[in-house]
């Protein structure tokens, strides 16, 4: 389990289960969905709604897709901030995933 801090005094948090991390791997929620100019704002937060609201519109078993919804993407603690800090701590897990498959 991880957490997330999601606003700037750092009083609200989200815990994240590597579960929720697996789904965003899997469905590649990532890819794509900040700009060039690397700014999550709450434009790019909408853009991640619709797109797991498209899945799961266009998908007959999305359990662990919903599972992320519910818990994480349309939590009220989610915002930019959250949203920004979430895509961080997956692109470390990612990485931590990969170094362990290289040292396996």
């Amino acid at each position: 389990m991880y957490s997330i801090t999601t606003n700037k005094s750092g009083t609200r948090s989200m815990v994240i289960d590597e579960a929720h991390l697996l789904t965003i791997e899997k469905y590649q929620l990532f890819s794509g969905l900040v700009d060039s100019n690397g700014i999550v704002d709450e434009g790019v937060l909408n853009k991640l709604k619709l797109t797991v609201r498209s899945l799961i519109a266009s998908q007959e078993d999305c359990k662990d897709l919903l599972d992320l919804c519910v818990d994480i993407i349309y939590h009220d603690n989610m915002k930019a901030l959250g949203l920004s800090a979430l895509i961080t701590l997956y692109d470390e897990w990612q990485a931590s995933c990969e170094q362990q498959e290289t040292e396996a």
